[in-house]
């Protein structure tokens, strides 16, 4: 069938769908009729209409295959074509339909005839419950306005399901045993830790009542309002300078503006009203459309372009049918563990800190911003779990456990004690870490070692006394940027470091200068190119971005400047290559210092410059650096996966480098032997210093500071004060010299002889 032809079939079927609807029919009869409308108006030999049914698949209706198969063919959810469909929740559009590695004949239907196959689910509640198709002799796939007429015809299945109860009520209502048993989902654990709680959904999905409209100009007008306050709120909030105030992802802000005055889009809708669907109804089939061209797309930018557009659409789906706002603002009621498809920094900030326990996302990855921000918070994270709606209502009580990368649902008793038991005893253990809040962590030969903690938020800092970390070893001062729609004003910056200094008191704070690009990429800064980086994190991003937008670094030297007036300044440059870096970034501090002072500004009583080594090369060339610095941070993140070529977002290779590898040791004690003879403090910050066998062995190389989570300032001061550094030393230094098979395993066995707990 040609594309023209294909739109005129399809106004065709929507127009005698409008009918069928109205009619005095019963429930039966209308699929009868149902069938025969799409089989004519798509010049389709088969057209069958398959519902769930004490969950089997039934044929209901068919025009072409069998009648004698009406009521009695049965499939499984997974079982065939029209199984993998309902199991899925997508579509299939087949020019051979026996070359699906899913393919499933059935000869009492009499299709062995038919070649071309193409199916959509029937939905009701985000549930598939049944499943329409069509069939051809000739091979042939179906075109896309077809499919979209597929798809509009489902929608209105599922409103004549629902009101004829034609599917049991407790199938419409998803209380099958998936939904109703206990259910363990697996997915990549993003941030660690243990939380219980009810499941809140971050966007509840808009149940769609009426399908087909009685008034087109009534739901037009409908929409067009829609329309201008989406655009309003999109504008509002792309004009939002405070920070942690969006309430949408403040990295697709453009995107989504874009997106919301994007003609072609709103057309589309248009469109679908015209053809006699209502508002609801109307934006869902477009939706589905999107979808579709999703699992097509194998750039994972432009996936990301088609999820904010499909965000944009839930967002006008909620103001079209006056259901506006997330779980968070409607407000948390009890402990809760959050599940969404993907989540935004500001978005996480916007819920109550004291009853949000944990998130569990189908998406995210390691890198994405709002683990960044959940770990500083100290908020368990999973993430890539599947199927997340099929399995988890709202309200069930949820365990998760991040640490194991899993989630249980609706646990029964004996699991759920024995998490308790697990969780008890984690609650104690931070008890006895809290309790040494005010204790100075020295060895048992009693050198000092300075455990500092990680920020990058004004409400971090509460932790610095909650903890009794010996100050902020890294503070992020990303983390404004990320969260805010625009680039912050110099006064925002100002202001954001003057508090976080003030909440310091007599602690020092070093801050980092921005580090975006890369796997932070801002909305509102783009390459002049516009061209896309094969490898963001080798690519322009941190000091190289500052140094090519100097105004960005100018601003921030002299918010810094500015905030640390009578005070001393600790500012580190990251991703440091080369010695020439360093120095010109000190020389834009230089200049706003200079240009402040002649302003007769109150300025800093000293300033301290320090580097980020991140980068292998810049261990090559400390000789040099090293007397110009006053402190250096090893970056283990970045680090590890220059060292070893390994991409740590990769879940492929998450695991397969280990710290504890001889050569990531032998490395950071060379970095160290680079530094003696120099007055230059040497902090490993990153997640590797908040592992107590990492500890251990970091202590053991010679690292006597450390700038870790704040959730990990406790267990580390716990673990200092159990060891003999000469005794730790020793080991460490024979293992290097001649590395044993597994050193992680070398390590934790002398520790356990020792009655020291490295978990």
């Amino acid at each position: 069938m040609t594309v023209p032809s294909a739109v005129s079939a399809a106004r065709t079927i929507l127009t005698r769908l409008h009918d069928v609807m109205a009619s005095r029919n019963h429930a039966q009869a209308k699929l009868n009729t149902v069938v025969e409308v799409i089989g004519e108006g798509l010049d389709s030999e088969v057209c069958s209409i398959y519902l769930l049914r004490e969950g089997m698949l039934e044929l209901f209706a068919t025009r072409g295959l069998a009648q004698e198969a009406v009521h009695v063919t049965r499939m499984a959810i997974g079982e065939g074509l029209v199984g993998t469909i309902a199991e899925n929740t997508e579509t299939l559009n087949l020019a051979e339909a026996t070359a699906h590695p899913d393919f499933s004949y059935r000869p009492e239907t009499g299709e062995d005839k038919f070649h071309s196959f193409a199916g959509v689910p029937i939905v009701r509640r985000e549930r598939a419950v049944g499943v329409l198709c069509v069939q051809h002799v000739d091979p042939r796939r179906y075109e896309e306005v077809e499919i979209e007429a597929l798809q509009t015809t489902a929608m209105v299945l599922s409103e004549l399901i629902s009101n004829a109860a034609l599917v049991d009520e407790e199938e419409v209502a998803g209380l099958s045993p998936k939904l109703s048993g206990p259910q363990r989902l697996s997915g990549l654990t993003l941030v660690k830790g243990l939380a219980a709680g009810a499941a809140v959904f971050h966007q509840p999905r808009i149940t769609i009542e009426h399908v087909m409209a009685d008034d087109r100009d009534a739901e037009l007008q409908r929409v067009y309002l829609a329309f201008d306050k989406m655009r309003e709120q999109i504008d509002r909030m792309q004009a939002q300078a405070e920070f942690g105030v969006g309430g949408e992802h403040e990295e697709v802000l453009e995107t989504y503006r874009m997106f919301a005055y994007d003609e072609g889009w709103s057309r589309r809708i248009i469109e679908a009203i015209d053809s006699g669907l209502t508002a609801e109804a109307a934006i869902e089939r477009v939706q589905q459309r999107t979808r579709m061209r999703m699992r097509q797309i194998d750039d994972p930018l432009l996936a990301d372009r088609m999820h904010d557009l499909e965000d944009l659409s839930n967002r006008l789906l909620r103001i079209v049918s006056g259901q506006m706002g997330t779980a968070a603002s409607m407000g948390l009621r009890q402990d809760s563990i959050l599940i969404a498809r993907n989540l935004g920094p500001a978005e996480l900030l916007e819920y109550d800190k004291r009853r949000l326990k944990g998130v569990v996302l189908e998406e995210g990855s390691l890198t994405a911003h709002v683990v960044i921000v959940a770990r500083a918070m100290g908020i368990p994270v999973l993430g890539r779990v599947r199927g997340l709606r099929g399995v988890i209502r709202d309200g069930d009580p949820l365990l998760l456990d991040a640490d194991k990368g899993d989630v249980v649902a609706r646990p029964l008793p004996a699991v759920a004690e024995a998490f308790e038991a697990r969780f008890a005893k984690s609650k104690e253990r931070a008890a006895a870490y809290a309790a040494l809040r005010d204790v100075e962590p020295f060895t048992r030969d009693g050198t000092r070692i300075l455990v500092m903690m990680n920020a990058g938020l004004r409400d971090d800092m509460p932790n610095l006394a909650l903890t009794g970390a010996d100050g902020v070893g890294l503070f992020r001062t990303e983390f404004q940027f990320l969260v805010s729609a625009t680039l912050p004003q110099r006064e925002r910056q100002t202001r954001l470091y003057r508090d976080v200094m003030e909440s310091a008191g007599d602690k020092p704070v070093v801050f980092r200068t921005v580090d975006i690009g890369g796997d932070k990429v801002l909305p509102y800064l783009r390459h002049n190119d516009g061209e896309h980086e094969e490898n963001p994190a080798m690519g322009w991003r941190a000091l190289r971005v500052a140094l090519e937008r100097e105004g960005l670094l100018k601003v921030q030297a002299r918010a810094l400047l500015e905030a640390a007036a009578g005070r001393t300044l600790n500012v580190m440059f990251p991703m440091v290559s080369e010695p020439w870096e360093f120095d010109a970034a000190k020389a834009v501090f230089e200049s706003q210092l200079a240009y402040l002072r002649g302003l007769k500004k109150k300025l800093p009583e000293a300033i301290r410059y320090g580097a980020m080594l991140e980068v292998p090369a810049l261990a090559e060339q400390l000789d040099i650096l090293a007397p110009r610095l006053s402190f250096l941070s090893i970056g283990t993140n970045d680090l590890t996966q220059f060292l070893f070529a390994a991409d740590r977002s990769n879940p492929k290779l998450a695991e397969r480098y280990d710290w504890l590898s001889p050569a990531i040791m032998r490395f950071l004690r060379r970095v160290l032997a680079g530094v003696v003879g120099h007055e230059v403090d040497v902090t490993v910050c990153g997640e590797m210093g908040g592992r107590r066998l990492e500890a251990l062995a970091l202590m053991g190389i010679g690292i006597r500071r450390l700038s870790i989570t704040p959730a990990a300032v406790g267990p580390i001061k716990e673990l200092v004060r159990k060891v003999d550094l000469t005794d730790i030393g020793t080991a460490m230094n024979q293992w290097l010299v001649s590395p044993p098979p597994d050193l992680r395993a070398a390590l934790t066995a002398w520790a356990q002889e020792r009655d020291i707990d490295v978990d």
